[in-house]
């Protein structure tokens, strides 16, 4: 395997546990195994999803959702729980169906595939990088940094790493070219400055068709949160060939249409008529939001019943629609994601071997399969890691 990863270590442990006879050995480029595993989450782990029916499941894949149908038949996040819950690792589900080990460490799982890579005789090797690899009569030459390995077999669950894809390429098979996924928008805006911390429910679009709902979170760079996130992995290769300038539109009160706002800012009006419109925050909004939002449409020295309805109108179109200019994105760099790598014609998700090269397969983020936050990601590794393992075993 080479790829010391969540996607690596499934597939080598499960190839050991369903074929003890085949010798089994990872290998990782870096100096540590697990990486992205260590720091998911938060440092917890949201090892997988609570959707436990295929055909909805593929829903959170922008890109992959249809070649993952059947292989989630084969395996799905109810048989993660399984394999887990076997080994001693029980997971829970939280109120959005993210799903954690009950400890709520990463090391657990990390644990985990250590003790079992022990138990099942699989061989580890850090700080041992491919350089080139190639088709030999009796199966495959890799070399490294550390010398010539050869292998019946070989698994590239490598991530997004730009060399693996080149080899790729000179091998004859096609990568689309990645671009980030996942990843929060950089911008300023009058509304929104200072709130570092806070987070909201909210709406925010781009297009008619790229729309998201869901806690957003403001950051001294911008905009945060699992909404942006889940908009950032659906418009992935829209928002590259804006080279990230864009303008976005951010609802503060995704339920409201405007015209209902409209009709609460004015029994406002009627009912709180001497106040200062800054003095008390509306539609449960944080305080600092609220006085930004009033400041900004020049209402902080007046009381409600000397604000015009135009006034009203323009005040209801930034709850309902700020308008705000993103220059830029920020993406956390040991949990990146990318959109892109294999092409995913050239794979039979029966066995996750490429078409055209017996021998040959993959599993994890180097294929073009991506997903929203929540712990997607995850589980389309284990399942291509379980696919590629019990093809290989037999």
């Amino acid at each position: 395997m080479a790829g010391g990863g969540a996607a690596g270590f499934f597939a080598a442990l499960n190839v050991a546990q369903h074929s003890p006879r085949l010798s089994v050995l990872i290998i990782e480029k870096g100096n540590q195994f697990l990486g992205k595993v260590k720091v998911s989450g938060g440092g917890r782990c949201n090892v997988t999803h609570a959707c436990f029916e295929p055909k909805e499941l593929v829903k959170f894949y922008p890109r992959g959702s249809k070649e993952l149908l059947g292989p989630f038949h084969s395996f799905q996040p109810g048989d993660t729980f399984e394999w887990f819950n076997n080994r001693g690792v029980e997971i829970k589900i939280e109120e959005d169906n993210r799903c954690f080990p009950t400890t709520d460490k990463s090391q657990t799982i990390i644990d985990c595939f250590l003790s079992e890579a022990a138990k099942t005789g699989v061989k580890l090797e850090l700080q041992t990088g491919i350089q080139q690899f190639s088709k030999q009569s009796d199966g495959w030459l890799l070399e490294t940094n550390r010398g010539e390995l050869k292998c019946n077999h070989l698994v590239l669950c490598t991530g997004s790493t730009a060399q693996i894809w080149e080899q790729c390429k000179k091998i004859g098979l096609k990568v689309i070219e990645p671009v980030p996924s996942l990843f929060t928008f950089n911008c300023k805006h009058p509304v929104i400055d200072g709130l570092q911390g806070i987070a909201i429910p909210a709406t925010v679009s781009i297009t008619k068709s790229l729309e998201e709902t869901g806690p957003v979170l403001f950051t001294h760079w911008g905009i945060s949160g699992p909404g942006v996130l889940r908009l950032s992995a659906w418009g992935a290769e829209y928002l590259a060939k804006k080279a990230y300038h864009f303008p976005l539109k951010l609802s503060l009160v995704p339920y409201l249409t405007n015209e209902e706002v409209i009709q609460e800012l004015r029994d406002l009006r009627i009912n709180q008529a001497r106040k200062k419109t800054g003095s008390i925050s509306c539609f449960d909004l944080p305080n600092k939001l609220w006085i930004n939002l009033i400041s900004y449409n020049s209402l902080e020295n007046k009381v409600w019943a000397d604000v015009s309805n135009t006034e009203l109108q323009s005040l209801a179109r930034n709850l309902t629609g700020l308008e705000i200019m993103v220059n830029g994105k920020s993406t956390f760099k040991d949990e990146f994601v990318t959109c892109g790598g294999i092409d995913l014609k050239e794979i039979d998700f029966k066995t996750m071997q490429a078409k055209k090269i017996p021998g040959l397969y993959f599993a994890g983020e180097i294929l073009n399969i991506d997903a929203i936050t929540g712990g997607f990601n995850f589980q389309a590794a284990w399942t291509t890691g379980y696919i590629a393992a019990k093809s290989i075993a037999g």
